[in-house]
């Protein structure tokens, strides 16, 4: 049962998805790759923090939703907002559409809009993307919106108040891109476990935005999840021509680090696709299971496939719907 958790879409043009779209993921792709469900992104870069930018940022969130929703007919394909709904869709072999909304930016400082995404499906908020935003320090700061190497010291006070939002209302913490410091200061907080849902690890390459051993051994203390993901730049270190050789066998590598480090319980995979996922062997939505062949091949079982593919982040979002509004 693939749950591939973090798909990025074209916006504000996307195109027809339930036909060949050439995106990495579509509707055609997913059936071919024995997708069962898709968590597609509400993505908002980062920029300016004033009134009119942040206007912007809240409703491109709310539009993004809002499409992301609508991409379920309800009949060939079903959204669904809570793991029950996906699981019922997967038994009836029917594609799945979830969504995500990334970096917290899109917020402002309107807590209410963390119940509004959750009201509108969404399953997890990043907290930050590249860039600081109000919540919290990123681990890819940007020099030319005057970011500094931290803002913060890792979480804000209104980054604090809003993970402690997103645990009453059963939005899942997603500290990708987050610093180090923010990453931890998260965990630590959370009611619930968090996720990360596209890294890799930095004992095998130590890029910014990549957890290491220690972020990898919070991770297991909290009972959350790290997502390895097709990012070929967070695999393997580019050459001279800028890109990254990466294949499926990297990907395999950094799963296999961290399943030795905190266990397959915390341990899962996305693709990061059509948001700059893709190396050679897992392309697109088509080729995933080229990655359980890979693991196969180095003794993983379909237990354990079971567990990398849906079934850890399956249970630290029951997790994290067990504990809204405790």
């Amino acid at each position: 049962m693939i749950l591939d958790t973090h798909v990025d879409i074209r916006w504000p043009e996307p195109p027809d998805w339930t036909c060949e779209s050439g995106m990495c993921v579509d509707l055609p792709r997913m059936r071919a790759g024995g997708v069962a469900g898709t968590v597609f992104i509400a993505f908002v870069p980062q920029g300016p923090r004033d009134f009119a930018s942040l206007r912007a940022a809240q409703e491109r969130a709310v539009a993004m939703l809002e499409h992301i929703r609508a991409r379920a007919d309800g009949a060939t394909t079903h959204f669904c907002a809570t793991p029950t709904e996906f699981e019922a869709a997967m038994r009836a072999g029917i594609p799945a559409v979830l969504s995500a909304v990334e970096n917290g930016h899109a917020m402002g400082h309107d807590l209410g809009l963390i119940a509004k995404w959750r009201g509108l499906g969404a399953i997890y908020l990043t907290v930050t993307h590249d860039g600081h935003n109000a919540l919290a320090d990123a681990a890819k700061p940007k020099p030319h919106l005057g970011d500094g190497p931290s803002e913060h010291g890792g979480l804000s006070a209104l980054g604090r108040a809003a993970i402690r939002e997103m645990n009453r209302v059963g939005l899942m913490v997603d500290c990708s891109h987050v610093s180090k410091a923010g990453m931890m200061q998260a965990a630590e907080l959370s009611r619930v476990p968090v996720a990360v849902t596209h890294t890799a690890c930095a004992a095998l390459h130590p890029h910014p935005r990549n957890v290491d051993d220690e972020q990898l051994d919070m991770i297991r203390e909290v009972c959350g999840i790290a997502q390895v993901t097709a990012v070929a730049s967070f695999l393997r270190p580019t050459g001279p021509d800028g890109t990254s050789p990466s294949t499926v066998e990297d990907v395999a590598d950094h799963v296999e680090h961290a399943v030795r480090r905190i266990g397959i319980e915390h341990v899962g995979i996305s693709s990061d696709f059509d948001g700059g996922g893709g190396v050679s062997g897992w392309m697109h939505a088509g080729e995933m299971q080229n990655v359980s062949a890979a693991l196969r091949a180095r003794g993983y079982g379909e237990r354990e496939l079971a567990l990398l593919w849906s079934g850890n982040f399956l249970r630290v979002w029951r997790q994290v719907l067990r504990g809204a509004g405790a």
